[in-house]
């Protein structure tokens, strides 16, 4: 009795494992687990030696960064994972000195936006951050390519590999500059230091090399079928800064930082694993199309997988958090304690949405997700300009309560639209 039960363990396991989606999130998964680990470390080291301005510039700094990095994912990894065999490396050629286009115009874009954010947020010590950090740009195009085809072809392992080394790489040199007292240029040094080593990770694991010539031929597809991925994105990233924006710009940058902090250790672990599981499944998703009923049923299995992970470990980070914060972060942190208790909880709702977005675009439908997020944006803003009356404890309670009531409507009608639109097109 006792060996027959180990056998169906076994064998269930093995099934668990056979699924390349749980493969590729367990890769994912355990390179955010020692990702997070390295983070902890430096977290602590940065909390004791970097103030409540530094963390505010910090915030403003990275913000602009994740801003112009949205026209990174221009859909050019979407349609490569996305499309046909036939074409497809004239498609890679064409996507490549794309890339090289979009790149080189963030570089000069950004270099010129630095003086009047800096202006907008009355201090100058923004300026030379921002325009340091631009020089990512002039290294990432590169590899870029062999980063989608890695992605294409399922091989996630290699993704966390190059995310598990680069990171850990920029912790350990914060750790040491923040030691040394170099402020926020503890935070901006490392990143760029490490986007050689990134792009050498890919660029050497995959054996895709670019063109001596340069192809436009297909660039007017990629617009297209990206135009309302690079939306969503957009939308995505402006609804996650845009309450650093406004507490910055509205309250104070010292009240900022307060916030930031809390947003980092509240949501950084959370968010780290949400992107583990959105990187994962769309590439899942797509291997499995053109089978509606198959789809149905790995789309399911993959939300009930999210559950398990993502909901235990936001209500045990959550509910811990005034017991960790004061002993591993300091006491003079214990003030963020409320704010980063509600945003950690405001990650519950999001990988089930992440998902439903990567399902419509899985089916070639990333529009109606483009639409959702303009509709989800405004409320958003809307929120946030009611719940900036209450300082930042009114913004992170309004980032909770509207993640938890619209985000399950939107799964719940995604969800819903996909499968409906697959069971007409088999029936016919």
């Amino acid at each position: 009795m006792h060996r027959q039960f180990w056998q169906n363990l076994q064998d269930k396991l093995q099934q668990k494992l056979a699924n390349k989606f749980i493969r590729n999130l367990g890769w994912l998964g355990l390179s955010e687990i020692i990702i997070r680990i390295s983070r902890l470390v430096t977290t602590f080291v940065l909390a004791r030696f970097l103030t409540s301005y530094d963390y505010g510039l910090a915030a403003i700094v990275m913000t602009t960064q994740e801003l112009s990095q949205v026209f990174t994912r221009s859909g050019i990894s979407s349609k490569l994972i996305q499309a046909d065999a036939e074409g497809f490396e004239e498609l890679c050629n064409d996507a490549y000195w794309l890339n090289w286009l979009i790149y080189f115009g963030l570089f000069v874009t950004q270099g010129l936006l630095a003086f009047p954010i800096a202006w907008f947020y009355q201090d100058s010590h923004l300026i030379l951050p921002i325009c340091t950090l631009g020089l990512i740009y002039l290294v990432n195009p590169i590899g870029k390519i062999n980063s989608f085809l890695i992605m294409r072809e399922n091989r996630l392992e290699i993704r966390a590999l190059a995310h598990t080394v680069s990171i850990c790489t920029s912790n350990f040199l914060s750790l040491i500059l923040a030691y040394f007292g170099f402020g926020i240029w503890a935070i901006v040094i490392p990143i760029v230091c490490v986007a050689p080593l990134t792009t050498y990770i890919y660029y050497s694991s995959h054996p895709w090399r670019p063109p001596n010539k340069i192809t436009t031929k297909r660039w007017g597809e990629i617009f297209s079928f990206g135009k309302s991925i690079v939306g969503v994105e957009l939308l995505y990233t402006l609804r996650n800064n845009l309450d650093y924006l406004l507490i910055g710009r509205l309250i104070s940058i010292e009240e900022l930082g307060i916030y930031y902090f809390a947003f980092n250790a509240g949501l950084g672990i959370s968010l780290s694993v949400i992107n583990a599981i959105k990187a994962a499944i769309l590439p899942h998703l797509c291997s499995l199309r053109s089978d509606g009923r198959e789809l149905k049923q790995q789309y399911i299995k993959s939300l009930k997988t999210i559950a398990l992970i993502i909901v235990p470990m936001v209500l045990l980070q959550s509910s811990l958090a005034p017991f960790y914060v004061p002993i591993v972060f300091g006491e003079k942190w214990r003030i963020a304690i409320p704010l980063l208790m509600l945003i950690c909880l405001s990650a519950i709702p999001r990988p089930f949405a992440d998902a439903a977005s990567q399902l419509l675009v899985a089916i070639g439908q990333p529009e109606w997700d483009f639409r959702w997020n303009i509709c989800f944006t405004l409320i958003f803003i809307a929120s946030l300009f009611v719940g900036v009356y209450w300082h930042s404890f009114g913004v992170a309670l309004t980032v909770l309560l509207v993640h938890f009531v619209c985000l399950p409507l939107f799964t719940l009608w995604a969800s819903r639209y996909v499968f409906q639109r697959t069971k007409n097109t088999n029936a016919n």
